[in-house]
């Protein structure tokens, strides 16, 4: 039997990445979709994408199979079961003007249709809130635009007019996404049908990002004089949690109390297919002295719009994230160790710390020094 190519390295005769049926399989497959595959002989291509995500895909004469997974086995296995529930239907012997007109091309093939498939892989390879956005932004923004639209009849000049007018409404972090989502549709379609990508030449023009900026020191304090004041308001524990841990909003609902020392949290920016990394966050002083006026059941469960509301009502200037540049800047300014603020608020790095990524790994925190750099964090309002 032959063996089943299991490594990156088998290459077809295009070039590209690709793995082999066995002679069983060969076997079982129907005559009336065996040909299809003989004239690859008998090669599957697949890619490896930036993120090390498997995809094998093929199109032609109207089957379209696709399927991937984290390693090559997952990919191969989804891709041989939706093979076989391809063979399961009945047997189509069209005459061949029926089966030209049903191969799919660029003149044929819908932006909508299209960008639908594109978004089935993005399901699998991003984590779901990634995907929600994906998926919103497409059926919100590009479907209407774009969506009746053949893949071929899309111009440079259409997409570049159209994100220029995005722009035009001080809308730059949305006409960057919106710019990668439409690089990567055409970018598989270049692929898929042997066009020029109209996205190559597209530009946007170059903006500054807006910093957010931390609370001063009045501001926390009158933050905090609400919270005290208004214990029965959910989004007052939410608040200041979030004030005394650095914590992502996101990240609130996996909030854990391990004991009078220490909390738990799951880091919310890790790519999907990574393990799930807890990190644990020391109760500081500044934490103890607000410990009476929250419910952190409550924390946990308050809706993210109330907290950025609340925010907003409050401080009109300022957003909830950055009650977390408020953590960190605090704990810079108690001169708590750098790399110790980092662990704590799930980063892994920051350039203004002195020592490489790989030394950190090979560092190994004791709590109680841990604990005893908590306890700077220490101040008065």
């Amino acid at each position: 039997m032959d063996e089943i190519v299991k490594t990156r390295e088998n290459i077809s005769e295009n070039g590209k990445s690709g793995f082999k049926f066995t002679k069983q399989e060969i076997k079982a497959i129907p005559e009336h979709t065996r040909k299809i595959f003989i004239a690859n002989n008998y090669i599957v291509n697949y890619r490896i994408t930036s993120n090390e995500y498997f995809e094998a895909r093929i199109r032609r004469k109207g089957m379209y199979i696709e399927a991937s997974g984290l390693d090559f086995e997952t990919m191969r296995t989804r891709f041989m079961q939706r093979l076989a529930a391809f063979y399961d239907r009945p047997a189509v012997q069209p005459q061949v003007e029926e089966i030209t007109s049903e191969i799919p091309t660029a003149h044929t093939v819908l932006f909508r249709d299209y960008g639908r498939d594109w978004l089935k892989i993005k399901e699998q390879t991003t984590k779901p809130s990634t995907y929600k956005e994906y998926e919103r932004s497409f059926r919100v923004d590009l479907e209407p635009m774009f969506g009746n639209r053949v893949l071929a009849e899309i111009t440079r000049n259409e997409l570049q007019n159209y994100l220029f007018g995005i722009v035009g409404e001080n809308k730059h972090r949305k006409a960057d996404k919106l710019a990668l989502m439409l690089n990567c549709i055409f970018d598989m379609a270049a692929e898929d049908f042997s066009i020029p990508s109209p996205m190559k030449k597209v530009v946007l023009p170059n903006y500054q990002t807006k910093k957010g900026k931390a609370f001063t020191y009045e501001e926390e304090k009158q933050l905090v004089d609400y919270c005290k004041a208004h214990p029965e308001l959910s989004a007052s524990s939410a608040l200041l949690v979030l004030l005394y841990t650095g914590m992502r909003r996101s990240e609130l609902p996996t909030l854990t109390i391990l004991d009078d020392n220490w909390m738990q949290c799951e880091t919310s920016k890790e790519k999907m297919g990574q393990d799930v990394v807890c990190r644990r966050i020391p109760f500081t002083p500044m934490m103890r002295k607000v410990l009476p006026f929250i419910d952190f059941e409550r924390a946990k469960s308050t809706n993210f719009n109330t907290i950025n509301t609340t925010i907003k009502r409050l401080f009109p200037n300022h957003h909830t994230h950055e009650l977390r540049y408020t953590f960190i800047t605090r704990a810079k300014e108690c001169h708590v160790d750098p790399e110790l603020v980092m662990l704590w608020d799930g980063h892994s790095f920051d350039k203004d710390v002195k020592t490489s990524v790989v030394d950190r790994g090979y560092t190994d925190f004791s709590e109680k020094y841990q604990l005893q750099e908590a306890q700077k964090y220490d101040y008065t309002l």
